[in-house]
């Protein structure tokens, strides 16, 4: 056994596997500003529990965050990404509560519920140009996203068709996006350090992958202005469908 697969306990091929899919990920969150949770904590749960997959996703998210910081706060749309952001943090533990006490197949069917209610939502019309979201709007995806983060990992599902059903520029949407990910994955590693579900083997798993998520961010993030608006909408709501579609896969296999 290797010293990496003793302090880890996954095996170098398995390891090398994760690392090929949070790459993966990685790219289409830089590419889309989302979808790395979504995609990726389903695939760890292949090879680790489902409660060690969000941690873990919260956790690569945190220590992604920070990258590109300065460019996302400039283009965010601060009235509504600060305060959904905010709202997120404030009950990101109650999700995590919620995961800790909920039985594994309970939650993998309500982590899949929430991937195709997303895509369900993108589908929806488009506000009008020049529509406002109300303030209950900017309150009920700060709470769901927050309650999704601690219980899934994923905060993406109620913030994605909050931003893409408006007539916003894609680089709004995408930074906005991306600044109150990086919020929750700060709320959730606090919460999952207070239940007491956040492992140094977690930790450790997290610094391992984070090479390949940078470069998958990285190379996500130079196609992002090269893909016109339309397309760009189109990719995100390829990406929720995916999502979709392999977890109700996942779920009945």
């Amino acid at each position: 056994m290797s010293g990496v697969q003793q302090l880890v306990g996954l095996a170098p091929l398995t390891l090398a596997g994760a690392a090929a899919m949070t790459f993966g990920a990685a790219y289409v969150r830089g590419l889309t500003g989302f979808g790395m949770a979504i995609i990726l904590v389903p695939l760890l749960g292949l090879i680790i529990g489902p409660e060690e997959a969000v941690v873990l996703g919260i956790l690569l998210q945190l220590l992604i965050g920070p990258v590109g910081i300065r460019l996302i706060l400039a283009d965010a749309d601060r009235p509504t990404a600060i305060p959904i952001a905010l709202l997120a943090m404030v009950t990101t533990p109650l999700g995590m509560v919620a995961l800790d006490a909920t039985p594994s197949g309970i939650a993998r069917l309500l982590i899949t519920l929430a991937a195709v209610l997303a895509f369900i939502a993108v589908l929806l019309p488009k506000h009008p140009d020049g529509h406002r979201p109300t303030r209950a709007a900017v309150a009920g995806t700060g709470f769901a996203s927050g309650i999704l983060t601690g219980f899934a990992a994923m905060p993406g599902p109620p913030v994605v068709p909050f931003y893409l059903r408006r007539a916003l520029d894609p680089g709004v949407a995408r930074a906005s996006m991306l600044l109150i990910f990086f919020a929750t994955a700060i709320a959730g590693t606090l919460a999952a350090l207070w239940v007491g579900i956040a492992t140094r083997k977690l930790f450790l798993i997290a610094l391992i992958l984070f090479p390949p998520m940078w470069l998958g961010n990285l190379v996500g993030a130079r196609h992002f202005g090269r893909v016109p608006a339309h397309v760009w909408q189109a990719m995100v709501a390829a990406v929720l469908g995916l999502a979709a579609v392999s977890a109700v896969v996942r779920l009945l296999n």
